[in-house]
């Protein structure tokens, strides 16, 4: 490894050593102890992110940084503020899914470290942005998670068990206080240590919250765990009757499995844009004055540099052929599977792979200013807008949150106010606390979404985004592809009973030596041909070989013009291919993409329903008009680029229109993250299924209509769980301030209550019936 390498390496080392976690509010808690903005600073000048800067196409100075501890959109303002009060910065953007800062500033006026200190003031981390890092961070996050949930559920169901044997005793002479205290104590040594390792996930953020001066759904829950442990273990000690170990554990359990789903999304979401940018080259090959050829990093290409690409290689940078003729696979740009030729003089894009042979083109764009950095501009603008999306269960605990101590509390001092000891009025106001925990409120969603995402999954659809059903159920427009989507992506030859079956079979031993789309569907279309030897490839023209002493050619119009074959103008815009036989009459092959078997019928649904259907293609006019005409689309648009079908959507959005995409080539991922919620074939490109909220199996349509089903089913499920929640709410919380409810069977109620959530929730696994 060379010394810049070292130095570099060592400064991720010491720059990633100053993260932490901190309250939105930019708090005084770390993972590692209390933070000191000062001695983080000193940290983080000492690393000196100078070595991290890099440079877009104008000379200004870019900086991409990890923020830690940002857990709001109020974070995003405060951070993005308080960089712009600099004059020398030009941009700065953060992206809440991604969690992704990037600075863009003038680097003769500011130096890289002067710009972040009042990031780092506010009380947010900052380390290198490094996919590979951050995946890792995440993955260990899930792993915390996955095990605090499964020590909560083991010691749920022991100390669960524990508790049925007391209740029974309590109502048989069989079970005296000896044998009371010694299940009490066992139920004590379970779920104490369970409740202090798994409940840290919520004693963590409760005292985040309440040091930034607000409060959140985790602080109640934080009570009442601590609150029952303690006074289960105060009556065990004293050899009272009453523990209530088992409603702690239980109630964490639970809401682990929520919090565990949260973050798997976070984690999904977050992986999109970088998954594109795989896309790009490493390196570039550069050809120098002498015409020699060099290997460079694809960053240290400027505009105006000459480039070699060999075949197979995709292009490093955006730029214009110079010589040379190839065809490029250009589904990035298009979303077509079938090859553009390009020779001198034609644009190619940075992404694109080249299938066909050598080309030498002259860079015009580099770098981020590449139509692939563009699109993954697009893919992390759109998720930030996302971000900003609240769930409903997060809107209600706004409220609720201090409504359940105001009641705790006015209990307790009611109780003592009326000459009660402290002990009981404190039991009452755990009673309180324990009756109103927002267990069944905090499961009225995620419930339904494991119901509806097994659902989903047995009819072969996978749901991606912990809130895609959510938003799913509030579309009023669909907006699909074309190939790929409505059609099977596939092309077919369409004419072959119009050919002669020996020359179709002499046509597929040509064809099977080649890879490209049109031939590959010459060879799916005969079942028994013989390969023919000695066939000759012309990159972008076709193929050419001697049969039986006649030069035999199979390839496109304007190469066999080229060779001075007269064939018959075409009047149909299908894609073709020539087979020309020398002393013979030149044949015609023509190629199309099927529509799916159910196209017509889910269309026909969905409009019925009230959905407006809308197809957005970047194929040709002529091409999309006859899809829609056979599909029973009215509203259609051709020759899109990805920027367009981005526009397209924030127009509808603009208009008020909740939009579901359905596109699967690359050149859709942009615009599946920008819609309100998106869907993908499962045979989509890699990119488009990450973007993607929903990806269905299969050949058929009936995907979609049947994923809105469950979704709007979902919605209406979800709403009575939330007016079950708080008609058990209205009933119990009075009688546990009336003395009523002991914590015993506060515990018992809470429970209940979720019980006929998770009853309710069961519901839409038998749901049928129309799109309602």
């Amino acid at each position: 490894m060379d010394q810049v390498a070292l130095e570099k390496q060592s400064a991720v080392s010491s720059f990633s050593s100053t993260g932490g976690a901190y309250c939105c509010s930019g708090g005084a808690t770390t993972l590692a102890g209390e933070f000191r903005p000062e001695t983080q600073f000193k940290d983080f000048v000492s690393a000196d992110p100078a070595a991290f800067v890099s440079h877009d196409q104008s000379g200004q100075a870019l900086l991409h940084l990890l923020v830690e501890g940002m857990h709001c959109a109020n974070c995003i303002q405060a951070i993005e503020k308080s960089l712009r009060a600099h004059p020398a910065v030009i941009e700065a953007r953060v992206n809440f899914s991604t969690r992704r800062l990037l600075v863009r500033w003038t680097e003769q006026e500011a130096e890289a470290a002067e710009l972040v200190k009042p990031v780092i003031d506010l009380g947010y981390g900052l380390t290198p942005y490094d996919p590979q890092l951050i995946k890792s961070a995440a993955e260990e996050e899930d792993k915390k998670l996955l095990r605090a949930m499964g020590v909560a559920g083991f010691a749920a169901a022991n100390v669960m068990l524990l508790s049925v044997s007391v209740w029974a005793g309590l109502f048989s002479a069989d079970m005296g206080p000896a044998m009371r205290d010694f299940m009490h104590w066992v139920s004590a040594l379970i779920a104490m240590p369970a409740v202090a390792y798994s409940g840290q996930v919520f004693f963590k953020s409760a005292i985040s919250a309440l040091q930034a001066g607000r409060l959140n759904m985790d602080v109640p829950i934080s009570l009442a765990v601590i609150l029952a442990v303690g006074m289960s273990l105060s009556e065990t000690i004293q050899s009272g009757e009453y523990a209530y170990f088992d409603a702690a554990v239980t109630l964490l359990f639970f809401l682990l499995i929520g919090r565990y789903l949260d973050s798997r999304a976070r984690s999904r979401a977050r992986s999109a844009a970088e998954r594109l940018l795989m896309l790009k080259a490493v390196a570039a090959t550069v050809i120098e004055k002498d015409g020699s050829h060099r290997s460079v990093p694809v960053e240290n290409v400027v505009p105006g540099t000459q480039v070699f690409v060999a075949a197979g290689d995709r292009f490093p940078v955006d730029g214009t052929i110079l010589e040379g003729e190839t065809s490029i696979d250009n589904s990035l740009v298009t979303g077509e599977s079938l090859p553009v030729e390009a020779s001198a003089g034609s644009d190619v894009f940075a992404g694109t792979l080249n299938l066909g042979a050598p080309v030498r083109l002259r860079a015009s764009k580099t770098g981020e200013d590449t139509l692939l950095g563009d699109i993954v501009r697009l893919m992390e603008n759109a998720e930030q807008g996302r971000a900003s999306y609240i769930r409903m269960a997060d809107r209600i605990a706004e409220y609720y949150a201090p409504a359940v101590h105001i009641l705790a509390a006015l209990t307790f001092a009611g109780w003592w106010l009326l000459g009660h000891d402290w002990q009981l009025s404190l039991i009452q106001a755990i009673a309180v606390l324990i009756v109103t925990c927002p267990c069944a409120l905090g499961l009225a969603v995620p419930v339904v979404q494991v119901v509806a995402s097994g659902r989903l999954l047995q009819r072969g659809i996978l749901v991606k985004s912990a809130d895609g059903l959510e938003r799913l159920a509030q579309i009023d427009r669909i907006v699909f592809d074309k190939t790929g989507t409505l059609t099977e992506g596939r092309l077919h030859l369409v004419n072959a009973e119009n050919i002669d079956p020996a020359d179709l079979k002499l046509a597929a031993g040509l064809a099977a030596n080649s890879r490209h789309p049109l031939a590959q569907a010459v060879t799916r279309s005969v079942s028994d041909f013989r390969a023919i030897d000695a066939v000759q490839e012309y990159p972008g023209k076709g193929l050419a070989a001697v049969v039986d002493g006649r030069n035999v050619r199979l390839g496109s119009r304007k190469w066999c013009v080229e060779n001075g074959v007269e064939l018959q103008a075409s009047v149909d815009p299908l894609p073709e291919m020539w087979l020309c036989v020398e002393g013979r009459d030149p044949v015609q092959l023509q190629f199309q993409d099927r529509l799916r078997s159910d196209v017509k019928e889910v269309i026909r649904t969905l409009i019925r329903s009230g959905i407006t259907i809308e197809l957005l293609s970047g194929d040709r006019e002529e091409v999309v008009s006859a899809v829609a005409e056979v599909a029973g689309i009215e509203r259609w648009s051709s020759q899109l680029l990805p920027g367009d079908k981005v526009a397209r959507l924030q127009e509808l959005q603009m208009q008020g229109c909740k939009v579901l995409m359905v596109g699967d080539g690359l050149n859709d991922a942009p615009a599946l993250t920008a819609a309100h919620v998106s869907m993908s074939p499962a045979d989509a490109a890699d990119i488009s299924q990450t973007a993607a909220d929903f990806v269905f199996q299969g050949k058929k349509l009936g995907a979609v209509m049947e994923a809105v089903r469950v979704a709007r089913t979902s919605r209406l499920l979800v709403t009575q769980n939330f007016g079950l929640a708080f008609a058990y709410n209205a009933i119990a919380v009075p009688l546990a301030i009336a003395g009523f409810v002991t914590p015993l069977f506060a515990a018992i109620a809470m429970s209940a209550s979720s019980l006929i959530v998770c009853i309710n929730s069961m519901r839409l696994a038998r749901a049928r019936g129309e799109i309602s």
